[in-house]
């Protein structure tokens, strides 16, 4: 079937009554344009809404890209940073409102990197910088920014990416662990929490897929050091709670 034929109808299900997931009309027009087949393999299960898997991350569903990107408000000329650049179609989604130019994506992975850059030049969308970084650093070099969407999931949003919005910006991130809920988060601090969402936790230097070696990382310090203190017993649990009680007086 013709791909343009495939679109329509996966946005038409967005919208219906039975999904009734989409309502921004930008949004809408910016999906029935992307050729989403440009960033899958197989050309009529990219238009199904169910994730796919490719070189070890998890490609967003139809129906979750869409609640990501209508919790950003984008318009038109916004500067917009992606950290989880993936396969790269929510880049080229948000390229389609906002001007490939303006669109800056960052990925820990230099294999998703690559197949990004890959397929956003494929696509049309070659204007689109895609860079291998640490996301939870952002890319200062570009900030500031008016919108930043995180694709994995955080407790808070990282310090580096806050300080990297404009004076009325907006960050979109899923907020929680095993429960998450997508949440908007303004330069003044300003919060707004959407739909409940699922997505895979921020990686940190080390976890991603492709790492040569997988080095001892900062939350494995602090899962040890915290599962060693609990573990502590006898002579050397009372001696530190007598140092304490000292420190105390």
């Amino acid at each position: 079937m013709d791909p343009a034929v495939l679109r329509e109808d996966m946005v038409d299900g967005l919208e219906s009554a039975a999904k009734d997931v989409l309502h921004d009309e930008v949004v809408a027009v910016a999906m029935r344009d992307v050729p989403r087949h440009e960033f899958l393999e197989d050309d009529r299960s990219a238009y199904a809404d169910r994730e796919h898997e490719v070189l070890g991350t998890r490609v967003l569903a139809p129906s979750t890209a869409a609640r990501l990107l209508q919790a950003l408000a984008l318009e038109d000329d916004h500067e917009v940073l992606i950290v989880g650049a993936g396969v790269g179609y929510t880049a080229a989604v948000v390229a389609e409102v906002v001007g490939e130019t303006n669109v800056h994506a960052v990925d820990i992975s230099r294999p998703l990197v690559v197949e990004a850059r890959q397929n956003l030049a494929r696509a049309g969308y070659d204007g689109v910088l895609v860079d291998r970084r640490d996301g939870a650093d952002g890319l200062p070099e570009y900030a500031p920014f008016d919108r930043v969407l995180l694709e994995a999931a955080a407790v808070e949003p990282p310090r580096a990416l806050l300080e990297q919005l404009t004076d009325d910006g907006r960050l979109v991130f899923p907020r929680g662990t095993q429960r998450q809920r997508l949440e908007a988060v303004s330069a003044d601090g300003g919060r707004s929490q959407f739909d409940p969402v699922s997505l895979a936790p921020l990686l940190v230097e080390g976890e991603q897929s492709g790492a040569v070696e997988r080095n001892r990382t900062a939350r494995e310090d602090r899962e040890h050091a915290v599962r060693r203190a609990e573990s502590r017993r006898g002579w050397e649990q009372d001696w530190i709670e007598w140092e304490e009680s000292i420190g105390s007086q």
